[in-house]
């Protein structure tokens, strides 16, 4: 007998449908599976087998073969599991129905064919939970699925998409009394829908969280936090250089406190990249605050663009949505940070395998890190024994295509004492966050954030009055700049302009937004 049931496998951060289909007849007795499998994704069939095996079922010495469509697509991973067992038994002999107490389905009562059916099973029928749920279940919603079968601690990621029903399953057992008595599943989905309402409110709409850092607890450096301040309101890139122990690290961490709130449609993007990569908190499906990612500097190319076989996403897509911190940037291999160029440009990351390409988002803001040369003290020569070589080797890791692509460079300065015990309260993330989001309400309405800007839009909404034309064309051959670093000058000063509402870009913005490049002249030139 022949039976079709649909699952869905995983393809970068998107899901996509999979027939699976169960053909049992005479033949020389086996459990065969096809349609370009990985290794783990191969390995179901002993665990299919040995779960219906421990569940009371005993697979007649037939021929049993499985595939899954479509063949050109590599399937990874363990959740087609539950699927492949629902095929097996609906493609069961007539014989051996009655002999184990099993009843035809009715054409009416059939669920294949709207339904999508997700889990990884044990050996002894439990079903477990898989990673990627949120986007599977996107993806039975988009080919017209009604209903998903899902593990039971899958069941609140299943539930953020909109109009499927969602069916928890535990046990293998209990799986095939739904397939053949729907009374089961109503009363299961019924109890689900109990359960739901009772815990939705707190796990799956949108709040705002307290955070458990502010910018209050930072003192002094008023130049950092101007910088810092500007760079989240236009979403530009930022690199603070400065000895240790002047709050570079201290202000980067507060930079998502700064950042208006995720909205629903981020929340749910940044969360599928999360499930796929099994991050997601068991009782918090959805991410509800923006991310802010800090790898340690020893990290390898893949594991910060993503990578594999099967693609999967790594710390840049990790931080889309929210911030990359790379503290001490000069440690990091030369080959991780030219990485960097294209994502920061494209705001995506394109990854090429033998089975395919695909496209994970990276739109994040890049926070950097570093200090001057190795001992940290340069230029303060009273306290830094490192020769010109080593300075100019140490800044040098750096190079000018990443420098380009970093919009405000901002120096952290030594803090005096007075400073550092100052008992004043300083400005707070609230406050703060509010003059970020009323400017970023003012980008939002030419269609995107200033650091996100390309040539056109720079042309259209960064014009420049005669005198400050002039002054820019001064600096542009002053400062030996490129056409890029150029375009980048312009951007943060739309920037500032838009914080202090203004229409047009005057000199003194452009001025500030030089300043903030300052620091590349001084230090690598």
């Amino acid at each position: 007998m022949f039976c079709k049931v649909y699952s869905a496998g995983l393809w970068g951060i998107d899901g996509f449908l999979v027939s699976v289909e169960a053909d049992i007849r005479d033949g020389l007795p086996g459990f065969s599976l096809t349609g370009n499998l990985s290794q783990e994704t191969r390995e179901a069939s002993e665990r299919v087998r040995t779960a219906l095996k421990n569940i009371g079922f005993r697979l007649p010495a037939k021929k049993v073969t499985i595939n899954l469509s479509p063949a050109d697509i590599r399937k990874d991973g363990t959740g087609y599991d539950l699927a492949i067992a629902a095929a097996v038994l609906g493609a069961w002999p007539s014989e051996d129905e009655k002999r184990h107490g099993r009843v035809e389905v009715q054409e009416e009562n059939r669920l294949w064919d709207s339904s999508m059916v997700i889990g990884e099973i044990g050996l002894d029928g439990r079903v477990k939970p898989v990673r990627g749920v949120l986007s599977l279940t996107l993806a039975a919603r988009d080919n017209g699925m009604l209903r998903c079968f899902l593990p039971k601690e899958n069941v609140q990621e299943g539930q953020l998409v909109e109009g499927m029903e969602i069916i928890p399953v535990e046990h293998l057992r209990q799986f095939w009394e739904m397939m053949q008595k729907p009374e089961k599943r109503k009363e299961n989905t019924k109890r689900k829908e109990n359960t739901k309402s009772k815990r939705e409110p707190d796990k799956i709409r949108i709040e705002e969280k307290n955070y458990c850092v502010d910018f209050s607890e930072l003192n002094g450096q008023p130049l950092l936090r101007r910088a810092t301040e500007i760079a989240v309101a236009g979403r530009h890139n930022l690199l603070y250089i400065g000895s240790a122990g002047t709050g570079k690290t201290m202000a980067a961490k507060r930079i998502p406190t700064i950042m208006p709130p995720l909205t629903r449609e981020e929340s749910l993007e940044i969360s599928k990249i999360y499930s796929i990569c099994g991050m997601l908190l068991p009782d918090m499906p959805l991410v509800t605050q923006r991310p802010f990612r800090s790898p340690h500097h020893t990290i390898t190319a893949s594991a910060l663009a993503g990578g594999g076989s099967i693609p999967r996403p790594g710390e840049l897509s990790l931080a889309s949505g929210g911030v990359l911190f790379l503290d001490e940037l000069p440690e990091f291999s030369g080959k991780v940070i030219e990485i960097l160029r294209q994502p920061l440009e494209e705001k995506r990351v394109t990854i090429s395998r033998l089975y395919g390409s695909c496209s994970f988002p990276a739109k994040l803001m890049l926070v950097a890190a570093m200090n001057p040369c190795p001992c940290g003290y340069y230029p303060d020569r009273s306290r830094c024994r490192c020769s010109q070589w080593q300075v100019q080797h140490y800044i040098g890791k750096i190079s000018k295509p990443i420098l380009d692509r970093i919009d405000i460079t901002v120096e952290a300065s030594p803090v005096a004492y007075s400073e550092f015990r100052r008992k004043g309260k300083n400005e707070s993330s609230e406050t703060i966050r509010a003059r970020v989001m009323e400017t970023q309400n003012i980008q939002q309405k030419r269609g995107q954030f200033n650091g996100e800007m390309g040539a056109g839009e720079v042309e259209q909404y960064c014009g420049l009055e005669k005198e400050e034309e002039e002054y820019l064309q001064q600096i542009y051959q002053r400062m030996r700049l490129s056409a890029r670093g150029c375009h980048k000058i312009l951007k943060v000063a739309r920037t500032i302009a838009d914080l202090e509402g203004k229409e047009k870009i005057e000199k003194i913005h452009l001025s500030e937004a030089v300043g903030y490049r300052s620091l590349e002249e001084k230090y690598w030139n």
